[in-house]
């Protein structure tokens, strides 16, 4: 949800004056609240003085007992006694926490058991119960302690003025916080509306409408950016109008070059890759047959393979003038359903005599599956793929070919044991003209164009690929992904 600016401002400032105001109110009523604990204590701690005092020097100067019958025989007078000097309620206690004297006697006893316990340790303790502060001290003498001295008083008039501050802090801070927020609620309006003003003229301008006037006449920093924003808007304007003058005219040209520019680079590209792709397999063969020419199985499978190469060139060459008497620079696109181990195994043998040339060893891994795609189009990629293989594989090394369903899609993989290729190149090589090793390259005839082409083939049939590393051993695997048949990928 959108919030105004107006509206943040004010926010903040309603929430600045409530913690400023706020807080200043917290660390008064501190101050107040820790002085009354402070004058307290210095008060009893004189009083708890005065009375030790008087219980000790009793203990000595009268006769000499112990302790225990000490406290118990002058505990009751002396608790008359020093609640009278003191004006609070006074109960003593021996050193085994057994009362001795009340000066209260008909009063309630309180429960200060814990109190009794730190004060029968030589600590000082107390407790507030309401109103009512109950205060425990011991007595010590040269012979040990003799007893608690326990002070009862009201601490109700420090409970009042303490709220009485409060209250008074309440109204003084609303009032404050009233006064200060209508001011600086005044105040803020005003910027946020200038603000709001410089807005709606950047939104005027962005629109594709103009100014006639800058928005503010003010002689601060917002009457300069109003200021700034109306020159702006003029230049704009100009610039547009020029720039629009200038657009109509080269647009449609400029649109054709770049139609004509873009058809033209992918004819030359598509067109090379697709003589090549057949001449690689018949002059594979034709090595072959140079090599060996009294092989009559040899024979026979170079006269199928160059006579359907060459009938797939015948096609090409028909399908080249075609597109030239129509200038039509792009290659139709024909989807069909395809068997997969079909293709891939007539691919492998037709692949088959330049893995021989390459001293390379051609496994295969078929399965049937069925996708949808043009069958030209699928015939280029697993050749250039398996080709690459070939080429930049080492002597005696390997080539795979496999296929494997997984969910509703088909993996195609490519797996050699060459060099292999460096990690920060991999996304490189489908780039157009790119390639890993150019004296490699130009040893094997490589142009850099065969990924890119494979890439956007693979594409035009809904399809992925991408470059792996082997889980054993060095080389490279490619990996083509395509829908099933039972896919909408027309």
């Amino acid at each position: 949800m959108r919030i105004s600016l107006k509206w943040k401002f004010t926010g903040f400032l309603a929430v600045l004056l409530i913690f400023a105001i706020g807080l200043l109110s917290f660390l008064i009523l501190q101050g107040i609240s820790s002085n009354q604990k402070q004058q307290l204590e210095h008060m009893m701690e004189q009083q708890s003085q005065v009375a030790s005092d008087r219980i000790r020097q009793l203990y000595v100067t009268g006769t000499q007992v112990d302790a225990e019958t000490f406290m118990r025989l002058q505990g009751p007078a002396l608790a008359r006694e020093l609640g009278t000097v003191s004006g609070m309620r006074v109960i003593l206690y021996d050193a085994k926490g057994k009362q001795t004297g009340d000066s209260l006697i008909m009063a309630e006893k309180p429960d200060v058991q814990r109190a009794l316990r730190f004060a029968l340790q030589n600590k000082i303790a107390y407790e507030e119960h309401g109103e009512i502060l109950e205060y425990l001290s011991p007595v010590p003498s040269e012979q040990g302690q003799l007893g608690v001295i326990h002070f009862q008083t009201s601490v109700s008039s420090q409970h009042a003025f303490y709220r009485s501050m409060q209250n008074l802090f309440v109204i003084a801070g609303a009032v404050v916080l009233g006064i200060s927020f209508i001011f600086g609620w005044i105040y803020m309006n005003r910027q946020a509306t200038a603000i709001d003003r410089l807005k709606k003229a950047t939104d005027y301008i962005r629109k594709g409408d103009y100014l006639e006037q800058p928005s503010l006449q003010r002689n601060d920093e917002l009457g300069e950016l109003s200021s700034g924003i109306f020159d702006m808007n003029v230049a704009i304007q100009a610039n547009v109008n020029s720039l629009q003058e200038e657009q109509a005219k080269l647009l449609l040209t400029l649109e054709k070059l770049r139609q004509l520019e873009k058809q033209q680079k992918d004819f030359i590209h598509n067109i090379s890759h697709e003589f090549k792709t057949p001449l690689t397999s018949i002059r594979a063969y034709a090595d072959l047959l140079h090599m060996y020419p009294d092989d009559p199985a040899l024979i026979q499978d170079a006269y199928a393979s160059i006579t359907k190469e060459a009938g797939r060139l015948y096609d090409l060459v028909e399908r080249v003038l075609h597109l030239a008497a129509s200038e039509k620079y792009e290659f139709d696109h024909h989807p069909e359903e395809v068997e997969l181990q079909e293709l891939l195994q007539d691919i492998s043998s037709r692949m088959k005599g330049k893995a021989e040339q390459f001293e390379i060893s051609l496994h295969t891994e078929l399965r049937p599956s069925r996708i949808i795609g043009d069958r030209n189009n699928l015939t280029h990629i697993f050749i250039n793929l398996l080709d690459n293989a070939i080429k930049y594989n080492v002597a005696g090394g390997a080539v795979t070919m496999m296929n494997k369903v997984v969910n509703d899609h088909v993996e195609i993989h490519f797996r050699d044991t060459g060099v292999g290729i460096p990690e920060d190149r991999r996304e490189l090589i489908f780039e157009p003209f790119y390639t890993v090793n150019h004296d490699r390259a130009r040893k094997s005839g490589g142009s850099g164009l065969g990924l890119a082409l494979v890439k956007q083939l693979t594409k035009q049939n809904h399809g992925e690929i991408s470059v792996e590393t082997p889980l054993e051993g060095p080389g490279t695997e490619f990996v083509v992904t395509f829908p099933l048949a039972n896919e909408k990928c027309l």
